[in-house]
């Protein structure tokens, strides 16, 4: 069975069009459930923050790998994907057509394909590498990385699996492969810039009234380090409003780069069109 994948920026509509594609395939005597590969989504207790599926939509699609990572724990890209294996696997044995839907381009690839994910390292080594001077840590990485000065991620990534006795990624490892568990039909959703950036900040308006800002105050306290990066989880700590929106712009700007690397994705301009009709093209792909 052919996995259907759905991927985009945030704010460009990928939960609608996951439902509306369900809608078509039920129409087909297809049984779908849509299998969410977020990164921050995994999260229990920021639904809001984090645009996850509501319970409206979600009484219209199932949705698996929502909201099942206790706020204080910290996950990896590595456990994400035997937990989306399982799910995508599962669903395909029950005769069940996956969507999966996310904006993680990483953890997208990690729910679709085999990836050289490395395991989680010991926290205590990466607190010891979180007090150290950034500056000095970037000096001490081979070059080949081709990470960014800035990067304190990736940074600190690196050090932990070197520490380890791993080698880092590079850019021209096979993070970008081709080769999927499953036959997949990926559509990646893009949109007029500005069109997005206006749908972005009035998704922000949105969430805020829904009390986001409440919603990051509750687990503040108690958020793990990877919980506490979710885009617009600080800003609303902070009281800045504005500070999420150019955040999110940010964000998104990321995303349409990792579109952009997806081998064999089939680019869909969703402008002015509504989800029924963009449904409409992908199960006209199959």
């Amino acid at each position: 069975m052919q996995v259907f994948a759905v991927f985009g920026p945030t704010g460009v509509g990928k939960t609608a069009v996951a439902i509306a594609l369900a809608d078509a395939l039920r129409e087909r005597g297809e049984d779908p459930v849509a299998v969410s590969a977020d990164s921050m989504q995994i999260y229990a207790g920021l639904p809001i923050l984090t645009g996850a599926a509501d319970a409206q939509e979600q009484g219209r699609l199932e949705h698996r790998l929502l909201g099942f990572v206790p706020i204080d724990q910290t996950y990896s890209a590595g456990a994400f994907a035997q937990r989306a294996h399982a799910e995508i696997d599962g669903l395909i044995e029950q005769g069940r057509r996956p969507i999966v839907v996310g904006g993680t381009g990483l953890y997208l690839r990690a729910a679709l394909a085999e990836l050289d994910l490395r395991p989680p390292v010991d926290p205590a080594i990466r607190e010891a590498l979180a007090a150290r001077d950034l500056a000095e840590l970037y000096a001490e990485l081979p070059p080949e990385l081709n990470i960014r000065p800035t990067d304190t991620h990736r940074i600190i990534r690196a050090h932990e699996l070197l520490a380890t006795g791993q080698h880092p990624h590079t850019t021209s490892d096979q993070l970008w492969t081709e080769h999927t568990r499953h036959p997949t039909l990926l559509a990646a959703l893009v949109m007029d810039r500005e069109r997005l950036y206006a749908r972005i900040e009035a998704r922000i308006d949105a969430m805020i009234a829904a009390g986001a800002a409440d919603e990051v105050r509750a687990v503040a306290d108690r958020a793990s380090a990877t919980a506490r990066r979710a885009v617009g989880f600080q800003e609303l700590l902070d009281g800045d409003v504005e500070a999420m929106k150019t955040s999110t712009r940010r964000y998104a700007k990321r995303q349409l780069t990792w579109l952009r690397k997806l081998p064999g994705a089939h680019r869909i301009d969703v402008t002015d069109r509504t989800p029924q009709d963009v449904a409409a093209e992908l199960i006209a792909m199959i």
